[in-house]
């Protein structure tokens, strides 16, 4: 509000005291100009949050690149993938598309419980469409992914207790989950997601990262469908380890060599190659299957590396969990590949 038009509502005719009339009159138009203001800065930083910035500073190139077709199960080395809105995807080789579950409730199970899930290793075949499964002292078996999304309806199951359509992938894959994981019979199953569209919410927990938004929780993933990690970071860890573990082991997507130490931990917008924009939406905190040995299956007596990352790796709000790399969200759909240059802006 003008001092010119604050002048003319405090005067009067009389040119005495201003009038209670003219008083509210003021504290309105001062209201209405405050929230006006507010609302407009609200916008213009929501909009510069979630626009994608048009300079860009490289910082590294792509140097591994893993897709984990089964929620806590082996990872497939790829030289490249196209990039989903439900994860990296090479055909019907998808990111965190499979999960085992248990046969009582449905609900699934992770490397933190069962850490021999790594053990299980799937490979594709060169149409990407029938995924075989290997595990230390069992017969491969095929499960034909192709098949799947044309003779079975979803059923209800969980991740995190939050409801998710799956398909039920049959009586032998099943059986054979069962007897390597639990050496019965029965007790797990294997489900696909069938969509190709995330369906879930934000997670309660994960509700304090701003930039999170429903469309980053993938298919069958914990919190993001994406997740990067530099290999200085991997490297500081290790120094400060009796036996280092591979990079691997923190089960990132995208592999990234150049930057710092834990530069990503300050990435706002990552661009991959000519196209592909990620927003940096959430730390990628750690748990237990962080100590679990992805060669072996075993789980660290000691708890490393999450003993060592408790030390040094904290971050506030964030509790115990210490942070190595980050979560991202796609913003611009793509493709991206070994040795592709990596920026940030």
């Amino acid at each position: 509000m003008s001092e010119e038009m604050l002048s003319k509502l405090l005067s009067n005719e009389a040119g005495g005291k201003p009038t209670v009339g003219q008083l509210l009159a003021v504290a309105a138009g001062v209201g209405v100009v405050t929230a006006l203001g507010y609302g407009a800065y609200r916008f213009l930083k929501y909009r510069a949050e979630h626009t994608p910035p048009t300079e860009w500073r490289r910082v590294g190139e792509v140097s591994d690149l893993w897709i984990y077709p089964i929620k806590s199960c082996g990872a497939v080395r790829v030289r490249q993938f196209q990039c989903s809105d439900i994860g990296p995807q090479v055909g019907l080789l998808r990111d965190r598309i499979f999960m085992v579950v248990k046969s009582a409730d449905g609900a699934f199970i992770t490397g933190r419980s069962h850490p021999t899930l790594v053990l299980v290793q799937p490979t594709f075949d060169a149409a990407y469409e029938r995924m075989t499964l290997s595990a230390p002292g069992m017969m491969d078996i095929t499960v034909p992914v192709s098949s799947l999304l044309s003779t079975t309806s979803p059923g209800d199951f969980s991740v995190w207790d939050q409801p998710v359509a799956a398909i039920d992938c049959g009586e032998e894959v099943a059986r054979w989950l069962s007897r390597f994981l639990l050496s019965e019979d029965f007790g797990l199953r294997l489900v696909y997601y069938p969509l190709d569209q995330p369906t879930r919410p934000v997670r309660e927990k994960n509700r304090i990262h701003a930039m999170l938004t429903a469309r980053d929780s993938g298919a069958l993933h914990d919190a993001t469908s994406y997740m990067l990690l530099s290999e200085a970071s991997v490297a500081d860890v290790n120094t400060r380890l009796e036996k280092p573990v591979p990079a691997l082991q923190y089960r990132a997507n995208i592999l990234v060599k150049g930057p710092a130490a834990f530069e990503e931990d300050n990435w706002n917008w990552i661009r991959i190659g000519e196209h592909t924009i990620y927003r940096n939406v959430k730390p990628c905190t750690r748990c237990l299957f962080t100590n679990v040995d992805p060669e072996t299956g075993v789980s660290s007596p000691d708890q490393e590396p999450l003993s060592t990352l408790r030390k040094y790796r904290l971050k506030p709000g964030l509790g115990a969990s210490p942070v190595v790399g980050m979560q991202m969200g796609i913003r611009t759909l793509g493709s991206i590949g070994l040795g592709d240059a990596v920026y940030v802006g």
